[in-house]
Formats: C-alpha cells, sequence, structure tokens
C-alpha cells in the first residue's frame, strides 16, 4: 500500500519512520515494536496501526536514535506512534458520530456529565424528601433509601451495557482491519495475557522506562499495573456484591471484612494511587516524547478513575454519617460518567494493545 493510501498524515509519519527505522534496525531488541516492524517491507493502514498500539512508549527508541532530532531525518518514533495510536481510538470508535465530541473536549464532556448525573440524583432525592438526602443511614439497604436498586440497576446497567457493545464493536473494527484475523489461539493468547499483565515492553529492553530525562527507571509501569490491577479488584468487589445481592439476598453496605470491602478498599488504594502517578510522571516526561493534550481522553480517564476511587473511599469511610447522600449521588454520577467515556479513550487502548499483543505472538510462532 503507498503512502498516499493512508488515513491520514500521522499514518503516511510512521511508515515514513519505520521505512527508516526497517534500514536502520538498532533498536531491535528493546520492544515488540521492532521485530514486528521487520516482518515488513511496506507499511499500509493496518500495519502502521498495529505498530502504534503494540508501542507502550516507553521512549528508549527516541534516545538511542541516531536519526532523531537534530538529525536531518528528524526520526521520533515514540511521538509519531503515539499520535497515531490516539488518533486510532476515534477512528475505530462506534459509533463514529460520538469519537469526534469526546476528542475535542473529553475532560469536560465527562465533568459535565458526571456532575450533572449527580445533581439529578441529588436534586431528585432532596425534591421528594430532603430528610432522606441528608439524615444518616444505617444498616442493610442504607443506599437504596436514596436511590432504589432497581432504579440504579436500570440507569447504571443500561450505560455499562452500551459502553460493552460501542467497545466490543470498536474491537473487532481494529481486529480485522488490522489484519489480525486467525491470530487468536489458546497460546497466543495466553502469552499475550502474560505479556500485558506485566507490562513486559515498557521496560525499555531492561533498564526502565526513559521519563523525565535519558536514565531508565520502572516508575510508570509501577503506575500502570497500581491502575490496572486497581480497577480489577474494584471490579472483583462490584461482581461479589452482585453475587451477594441476587445470591443471597444480601443488601449493601457490606461489613468491613467482606470480600467486597476488602477487594474495593485495595482497589480504590491502587487507583488513587496509580493515576495520580501516571499523570505527575506524564507531566514529567521529556517534551520531546510528550503528546497528549491536557483536555483530551487520555487526561480524562486519569482524572475520572481517580475521583470515582476518592469517593468510594470517602463514601466507605463516611456512610453512616449525614454526608453519605451526597457522597452516594457524587459517586455515582462519576461512575456514570466513566463508563460513558470507556468507548472514546484510554480505555479502549488497553483493548487495542493487548490485541496488538495478540497478533505480535501469533507472529513469533511463525517461521
Amino acid at each position: 500500500m503507498s503512502l498516499t493510501e493512508l488515513a491520514s498524515g500521522k499514518a503516511e509519519e510512521v511508515a515514513r519512520v519505520m521505512g527508516i527505522c526497517n534500514a536502520c534496525r538498532y533498536c531491535e531488541g528493546l520492544c515488540a515494536v521492532f521485530p514486528a516492524m521487520e516482518k515488513r517491507r511496506v507499511f499500509g493502514q493496518g500495519d502502521v496501526d498495529y505498530l502504534a498500539n503494540l508501542c507502550h512508549n516507553c521512549g528508549a527508541c527516541y534516545h538511542d536514535c541516531q536519526y532523531a532530532p537534530p538529525h536531518e531525518f528528524a526520526v521520533n518514533a515514540p511521538v509519531a506512534l503515539a499520535e497515531l495510536r490516539e488518533e486510532s481510538y476515534q477512528r475505530y470508535a462506534w459509533p463514529a458520530a460520538l469519537a469526534p465530541l469526546f476528542e475535542r473536549n473529553g475532560l469536560w464532556i465527562t465533568l459535565l456529565a458526571a456532575l450533572s448525573v449527580a445533581g439529578f440524583i441529588a436534586g431528585f432525592v432532596a425534591w421528594h424528601d430532603p430528610a432522606v438526602l441528608f439524615d444518616p443511614h444505617v444498616g442493610e439497604g442504607a443506599f437504596y433509601r436514596l436511590m432504589p436498586h432497581n432504579a440504579m440497576v436500570a440507569v447504571f446497567g443500561t450505560v455499562f451495557l452500551f459502553a460493552l457493545l460501542a467497545m466490543a464493536m470498536s474491537l473487532r473494527r481494529f481486529w480485522v482491519e488490522t489484519g489480525a484475523r486467525g491470530s487468536l489461539d489458546g497460546t497466543t493468547l495466553w502469552r499475550a495475557m502474560k505479556d500485558a499483565g506485566r507490562l513486559r515492553y515498557l521496560d525499555g529492553g531492561g533498564p526502565g522506562c526513559m521519563n523525565a530525562d535519558e536514565k531508565p527507571d520502572d516508575t510508570r509501569r509501577l503506575y500502570h499495573h497500581l491502575t490496572f490491577y486497581g480497577f480489577l479488584l474494584c471490579f472483583a468487589s462490584t461482581s461479589t456484591a452482585t453475587v451477594f445481592h441476587y445470591g443471597f439476598g444480601w443488601e449493601a453496605p457490606y461489613s468491613w471484612y467482606s470480600p467486597v470491602k476488602i477487594f474495593g478498599v485495595l482497589g480504590g488504594i491502587g487507583l488513587l494511587i496509580g493515576p495520580w502517578g501516571l499523570a505527575v510522571a506524564k507531566a514529567k516526561r521529556a517534551k520531546a516524547v510528550k503528546t497528549a493534550s491536557a483536555s483530551g481522553m487520555d487526561t480524562a480517564f486519569l482524572v475520572m478513575l481517580f475521583l470515582t476511587s476518592l469517593t468510594g473511599l470517602a463514601l466507605y469511610l463516611l456512610r453512616e454519617t449525614p454526608a453519605m447522600g451526597l457522597l452516594l449521588a457524587a459517586h455515582l454520577g462519576i461512575v456514570f460518567a466513566l463508563f460513558l467515556s470507556f468507548p472514546y479513550g484510554k480505555f479502549v487502548h488497553g483493548l487495542y494493545r493487548f490485541a496488538a499483543l495478540v497478533r505480535h505472538a501469533a507472529e513469533e510462532r511463525r517461521p
């Protein structure tokens, strides 16, 4: 495929950079991108999208590159791949009409959605009976005195199912258009799961990620792990609560020693430290490898994860005080906005990257 057939200037830049890197191959031991690149002589749209999402943005190749600026070739692989990767989140999004809206104003849209839903819940409860909103509630079913369980499930179940459908459609399109058909089997899936679970390629080839300078460390990988496993623990907490409610008839809130609370508190701590650390590390990264804007979906995802955890932990600590009603409304509003943003921002990046890791594992098995 010629460069004129690529979807954008960002795709053309990745194809140009990969052409130069393919001739040099000095960085082939740094990560999965360069071995995958070496299996290609030309780079079509599916190829560059695959490589962009396979990149973990460790920055090592920029610091090692002999053709980086101020060389006339001006090779900056981390930035070229990151810009195309961010573009791919919108290009593969479903429904496509919503993607530009989130791309331009992602942070403000998610914050506005959170405030709107939280304000609606608090206002609706206060309009019917202010005492319900501001009085303390204790015992099983305390949360449902503010918002009935069935109403809560209807509202948040609907937006969550929409997010799942949108992400499934987006991932299917990415899978097909990057040529990954036939790559999925038990062996490749297991290897991709291991590579993703330990962030194998976020180590700059061994010494760590390049952050504020040319001295590598594992700080970003640690914050990624706290975010990822914190999210999984919170998901486990919610799943366990669902089993308790429907399987045993036990209503929230639960005791501090229940699996629901243990998973939730540990996950919440991870989602406080991880997103905060990633935001700080992002701000401190060397200018040469920085790309995202402050109002983009990358930032929005970190902010919403942090606020979800912050309000959730505050709700746990203050659930038997008059502050519980407002905290519950705020927490539910933020969770609603987080679900709504899933298909159009950084969350879907994890799905595309995992698909890219599956394809890479399959390619490595071929002669």
